[in-house]
């Protein structure tokens, strides 16, 4: 029996409660625009990450500012799933459901299995609410949710009774019942509360009263856990030890992951990091985050426009800056013309596009993976770009550090594919040591690099490395280093302005051979049993890849799994590695975008399975599938 002191201990504790030991546990906090899931899951994805548990997240959220309140379009949810163990997605079903209003129950209900706890909201459920709602009933009382395990909770009145001392309106402290629901499931789940205590103080730094509010409805809702006979059994899930190898983990987002990525590139480069860009959901975070790193030599700028973001980029990359600019698919439409003059150029440069579902506006606030072709070829002309992808939130600073090697080794612009789903979704990162990161270090040109006939030296902007194939970078003002830059096509070796034929065949076979040549590491396979079928992902396919292979391996069903970062160029022994295999499925978030690449380039009968709905794989929808795959004929 585990016994936990929680934050209030001025009453005799009642007799302790049964404790029931888990392994995993999947939980959504589920309601209106307006009532704090976000937060409310935030803070116990916080709790739990400080305990020690593996985790995973998928926030969900309306594309409007302000949807209509209580209805279905304007629910939030937030889902977690946390483990004493190594996990890789935030679960395909909720164990638990908190239903704060009769839209957030009717918008989630289906994904609820039987048997499951559903906490509601009680309070919410009027008949207006009702109506709003589209249930003809109240759900609590027709039988409807019969086979579920029920917990009918007043939270608003509860809340408002907790908060009479403080002197607030109904209205306000009723705003406060989210921080009562994340008590109750704090307690119910044995989370840490301190850490969330400190957090709403310094939120609330310059509104006392309200910190402590929140805090009193807090700790009101740990007592209710403790002191009900409604809620006779807590949960007891233990730190995930075995799943984390030695070091210091913190719980961040993909795009806290970029950013983090994004600065350390910075710094291992020895430049300083300029940020051009226009807020876009979902990239937007990136921006909030690097504004405020001034002091590790950070620039932001808040272009008018996405076509300003890219161009103040492209320009600081010529001053000699790492140059970013950060956008979602519809941003990297309008980037397409400088993303091209950059390619002309051959100037590093970072396009980081966390991709949503599409086209036009689409689904802002969802994920989708529809802009690999769009990355590869959506520019006037032979213009080839390197393109790499992250597989997992925290894999997101890796590869923002992979990106930046290749730009400032190759002389490149470089697009950067995350999505919604990485950049919104958490899970624990082990903070690198700084010995661990690689050495970006450039060499600016300083003197000129060419020997005329008649012995003078002058310098050539585009006579290029015999290795990298990259051209010299000049920043602007060295000394005898002048040169022109533009978008008409350029001498070779000279940088002048060139309308010859054969010159213009030349630099385009040059500019596609330089992004051929870029050395990547060989894709790794993982192949246990000797398979004959071979799941094939990117981006953020990987955890429910990896997560259906692993099931179909426990079942005894073998196949083999391989994930690429580098979509351009390929791993030069990904032919001979699809070779080995007699099926080839590759599961994708778009309508088979990665598989028309692998078929054209490796005439592979690469089998496609896609999903354009808004939301990432579900584990055992995608077991399913590649059993089906393995035994076909």
């Amino acid at each position: 029996m585990l016994v936990q002191t929680g934050p209030s201990t001025e009453a005799e504790a009642p007799p302790a409660k049964e404790v029931c030991r888990l392994e995993r546990v999947v939980i959504r906090f589920a309601g209106d625009s307006g009532d704090g899931m976000q937060l409310t899951g935030d803070r116990f994805t916080s709790q739990t990450a400080s305990f020690g548990n593996d985790l995973s997240t998928l926030p969900n959220f309306p594309a409007e500012i302000r949807a209509p309140a209580g209805t279905l379009p304007g629910v939030s949810s937030f889902q977690l799933h946390f483990a004493d163990h190594d996990i890789l997605t935030p679960g395909d079903a909720p164990d638990v459901l908190v239903a704060m209003n009769p839209a957030a129950l009717k918008a989630n209900i289906a994904d609820l299995p039987r048997g499951a706890e559903l906490i509601v909201n009680t309070d919410a459920f009027t008949e207006r609410a009702l109506a709003r709602a589209g249930y003809p009933a109240n759900p609590l009382e027709d039988g409807s949710l019969d086979g579920y395990n029920i917990h009918a909770v007043a939270l608003g009145t509860l809340t408002v009774e907790a908060l009479k001392a403080h002197g607030l309106s109904r209205k306000d402290a009723d705003r406060s019942k989210n921080m009562f629901a994340l008590g109750l499931l704090s307690w119910m789940y044995h989370r840490p509360t301190e850490g969330t205590e400190a957090f709403l103080r310094r939120k609330f730094a310059k509104k006392p009263a309200i910190a402590e509010a929140n805090i009193a409805a807090f700790r009101a809702g740990w007592n209710f856990g403790e002191t009900t006979e409604d809620f006779a059994v807590s949960y007891q899930v233990t730190p995930a030890t075995k799943a984390f190898a030695p070091g210091t983990y913190r719980s961040l987002s993909g795009n806290l992951a970029l950013a983090y990525g994004l600065i350390a590139a910075s710094h291992q480069a020895d430049l300083p990091l300029f940020l051009g860009s226009y807020p876009i959901t979902p990239a937007s975070d990136i921006l909030h985050e690097l504004s405020r790193h001034k002091n590790f030599g950070v620039r932001t700028f808040q272009a008018e426009d996405e076509i300003a973001g890219i161009g103040a980029a492209l320009g600081a990359a010529f001053g000699g800056s790492l140059g970013v600019t950060t956008t979602s698919g519809p941003g990297i439409a309008l980037k397409s013309e400088t993303i091209g003059l950059a390619v002309s150029l051959e100037l590093p440069l970072l396009i980081i596009d966390i991709q949503r579902g599409g086209p036009s506006t689409g689904l802002p606030t969802k994920t989708e993976q529809a802009d690999l072709l769009q990355a590869m070829y959506g520019r006037n002309g032979e213009a080839p770009v390197p393109v790499v992808a992250p597989c997992t939130p925290a894999d997101c600073f890796a590869t923002a550090l992979e990106a930046a090697r290749i730009a400032l080794t190759y002389r490149t612009p470089v697009l950067l594919l995350s999505d919604g789903y990485l950049a919104n979704g958490s899970e624990p990162w082990c903070i690198p040591e700084t010995g661990e990161l690689p050495d970006l270090h450039v060499q600016f040109a300083s003197q000129p690099n060419h020997t005329l006939e008649d012995g003078s030296e002058v310098f050539w902007p585009y006579k290029r490395d015999p290795q990298t194939l990259a051209r010299p970078w000049a920043v602007p003002g060295t000394p005898g280093l002048e040169h022109r830059i533009g978008g008409i096509e350029k001498q070779d070796g000279t940088g002048n302005i060139s309308y010859d034929p054969a010159n213009h065949d030349l630099m385009v076979r040059t500019r596609q051979a330089k992004i051929d040549g870029i050395a990547v590491p060989d894709v790794e396979v993982d192949d246990p049993h000797g398979a004959r079928t071979l799941a094939l992902g990117w981006g953020s396919t990987y955890g429910p890849i990896t997560a259906a292979v692993r099931r179909l391996r426990t079942a005894g069903q073998p196949i083999a799994q391989a994930h690429l970062r580098h979509l351009n160029p390929f791993p030069r022994n990904l032919g001979e590695l699809l070779s080995r295999y007699d099926r080839v499925v590759v599961p994708e978030m778009n309508l088979g975008q990665l598989t028309t690449l692998i078929r054209a380039r490796y005439l592979v009968d690469a089998r496609s399975h896609t999903q354009v709905n808004g939301m990432p794989f579900r584990t055992e929808q995608l077991a399913d599938v590649l059993e089906e795959v393995i035994h076909a004929d």
